[in-house]
């Protein structure tokens, strides 16, 4: 037998009558990017978008991949940023001044401090710097390419495929922007220490002074980061994340037609994002969201609690329309141990995945003697309880 909780349709009642003085968010939204996706940072929910999980050319984009994986090598040791890397004669052919690409303008054979090949991808796209990477860690920008899909599997990345370190226009060189949602989240999420470099505006290397290229960070203040592209056959993208309070979004946008359409857009659809949707902190951690009854329990009851807090973001209008509900088989057999899953918290909106959290049991209970079993036996025959 399922039970929902009558404490949660409750919780959601009060929740309704307070969402109703809202105004409705926009249902739609429209955009002249190919390609869009507003993800919220938290909990990784993808917001809104157009084309979210198709695969596109994401051209200098895909350079956060290969700052990952220089990243996850600083962060393990193998590679300090005193260290130096080479740049090859082929680094230099096809991503450095020979190439009339971006690049960090490395002179052929030199040797460049890690911390430089860091500033000069992030803040100069430099393609130089990229396979200088390739070369120091892999051996070879195709043996490197390999290693960036095996890692992209391993971070759930899997509508993505890497032929090179720069996002060089290759057939087969693909992302969606849900995978680069996923990798700009991860980036900020899980290395710190390295992520306000992205808030850094130009870098100098060889007496050239260049600036970043993301639009963003010159027209809104709370932007800082990430990456842009741009091919001819890609247009124009951009990857950004924004902070504003507690609240953290990611964008991802591509296939816009002009550096200025994507500078407009980029910051039209923050704004939205910001403006539309909100985080709504529905339950703390280990505070009882309903008792469940337990059979044959030294309690009669026992508390389902989440190890962590319970937080959604959604728009008004979802928040209005928003159920909660608790499930777990009824009633629950004691012995119960403490901190054993009894059930989950689904929350469901429109235009957005159900999605389900774990409850636990916030008490231990032990099983009744045979005696008082007997008797709840006896009881449960003659009153159903």
């Amino acid at each position: 037998m399922m039970a929902r909780a009558t404490f949660a349709s409750l919780f959601l009642s009060l929740l309704i009558a307070a969402a109703t003085l809202l105004p409705r968010a926009a249902s739609a939204l429209e955009t002249t990017a190919e390609f869009a996706m507003l993800m919220d940072y938290e909990t990784g929910t993808v917001l809104w978008g157009k084309n979210v999980d198709e695969q596109m050319y994401p051209s200098s984009m895909s350079k956060l991949m290969t700052l990952e994986m220089l990243f996850a090598a600083l962060r393990e040791g193998s590679v300090s940023l005193e260290d130096e890397f080479r740049i090859s004669e082929y680094a230099w052919r096809v991503g450095g001044a020979a190439s009339g690409s971006s690049t960090m303008f490395a002179d052929l054979n030199s040797n460049v401090p890690v911390d430089a090949i860091v500033r000069s991808i992030i803040i100069q796209s430099g393609n130089d710097a990229c396979i200088a990477t390739a070369e120091a860690l892999s051996g070879s920008e195709s043996a490197f390419a390999e290693a960036m899909n095996e890692r992209a599997k391993e971070l759930g990345m899997h509508n993505s495929h890497f032929v090179n370190s720069t996002g060089w226009p290759h057939p087969e060189h693909v992302m969606t922007p849900y995978d680069l949602g996923l990798l700009a989240r991860h980036l900020i999420k899980d290395f710190p220490e390295f992520y306000p470099i992205f808030r850094e505006t130009e870098f100098t290397w060889n007496g050239i002074r260049q600036g970043n290229r993301n639009p963003a960070l010159y027209l809104d203040p709370t932007v800082d980061g990430l990456k842009t592209g741009h091919t001819q056959a890609a247009g124009y993208g951009l990857v950004a994340s924004a902070k504003r309070g507690d609240q953290r979004l990611i964008l991802v946008v591509n296939g816009l037609p002009s550096e200025k359409a994507r500078a407009d857009e980029s910051v039209r659809l923050m704004d939205w994002g910001f403006r539309s949707f909100k985080t709504y902190k529905l339950f703390e951690a280990n505070a009882p969201v309903e008792n469940a009854p337990v059979w044959q329990g030294t309690y009669a009851e026992v508390p389902l609690v989440s190890r962590t807090d319970i937080n959604t973001i959604m728009s008004p209008a979802q928040r209005r329309d928003m159920k909660v509900s608790v499930v777990y088989d009824t009633p629950v057999s004691a012995p119960v141990e403490l901190g054993q899953q009894i059930g989950v918290l689904k929350i469901e909106a429109p235009d957005m995945p159900a999605k389900e959290y774990p409850l636990v049991a916030g008490a231990a209970v032990e099983r009744q003697g045979i005696f008082s079993r007997a008797m709840s036996a006896l009881k449960h025959m003659i009153l159903g309880d």
